[in-house]
């Protein structure tokens, strides 16, 4: 039996008045009085005393006034037990993440969040773009970060900021006293690039052919943190977010330089699984990135005068 029958007769019961009884519930004062009939028929009793003047309930419908009003009690109860639950912020989150932005950009948001919501426990794995996809996929993970999101069967994806690349350099490198580099001196330069699979650098090659620039990598690796390593140590270039460099700037050991180009930024986006609500933990946790509130501010004082 619906609830809304028990709700009905109660408002009726209270209100002795079948036209309020019909405006507290949204319906016609007639179909008020059928449902009292299909009770009564129901349970083979009369539950109020029909008289022209007045209204009053007969014993049995008291009996079902006082039933009616424990089942609402209780289904409110649950109503209310359901929401509660449903904002609570506790269990496992699991991320991944591809290396630079695992490294170096999401790490400020677990932070806060562990701050904000202590009893939840996040898990990060850091995986190469494809994996990330097929992890969010099969469920091994609740959400994933990648550069250059693209759309996938079964999955949601949205850019949530943008990556300035800059060159990078040794400080000893003819390179790291420019203010701007533009992409065509980088033909002669020893160049270290990322792993041809990646997005990174189908993105990079796709704006090297629209300037009309040949690059020849030396090197190439699917890990940022080894193109850092052989940037300082060989002598050579790169192109890589600046968000990456925050300790080697700090320590002086690279030198980023602005690119004078337009395209040279990079979306990271959020992979999620298609209509999945996701756990309260993770509703909260996709909050905190989409608002950007504790997106650094990463340009270098150098890059900003320019």
């Amino acid at each position: 039996m619906q609830t809304l029958l028990f709700k009905v007769f109660r408002d009726l019961a209270e209100t002795a008045s079948f036209s309020q009884a019909a405006q507290l519930n949204g319906v016609t004062q007639s179909a008020v009085s059928q449902q009292v009939k299909a009770l009564e028929k129901r349970y083979g009793v009369r539950l109020i005393e029909r008289g022209k003047k007045s209204f009053s309930l007969t014993a049995e419908g008291r009996v079902f006034l006082g039933a009616a009003r424990e089942i609402l009690s209780v289904v409110d109860g649950l109503d209310a037990r359901l929401r509660q639950l449903s904002e609570v912020v506790t269990g496992d989150l699991r991320l991944v993440a591809v290396l630079s932005v695992g490294l170096h950009e999401l790490p400020v948001y677990t932070r806060q969040f562990a701050r904000l919501y202590p009893q939840v426990k996040i898990h990060t794995d850091y995986l190469r773009s494809a994996e990330v996809y097929a992890a969010v996929l099969s469920g091994q993970a609740e959400a994933g970060l990648v550069a250059y999101p693209s759309p996938r069967r079964g999955l949601s994806s949205e850019v949530l900021w943008r990556d300035r690349m800059v060159l990078v350099c040794s400080p000893s490198h003819r390179l790291a006293r420019r203010s701007r580099v533009p992409l065509g001196e980088l033909t002669s330069e020893k160049f270290i690039a990322f792993a041809a699979d990646l997005p990174t650098r189908k993105a990079l090659d796709r704006a090297f052919r629209a300037a009309g620039v040949r690059v020849r990598p030396e090197r190439e690796f699917d890990n940022i943190e080894t193109v850092k390593r052989t940037v300082e140590i060989d002598g050579a270039v790169s192109i890589l977010p600046e968000t990456a460099l925050t300790t080697e700037r700090r320590a002086g050991s690279l030198i980023p330089v602005e690119i004078a180009s337009p395209d040279m930024w990079r979306p990271v986006g959020l992979v999620t699984r298609r209509n999945r609500a996701g756990s309260p933990a993770l509703r909260r946790f996709l909050e905190l990135l989409r608002s950007n509130s504790l997106r650094p501010r990463l340009a270098s004082k150098r890059l900003l005068a320019n």
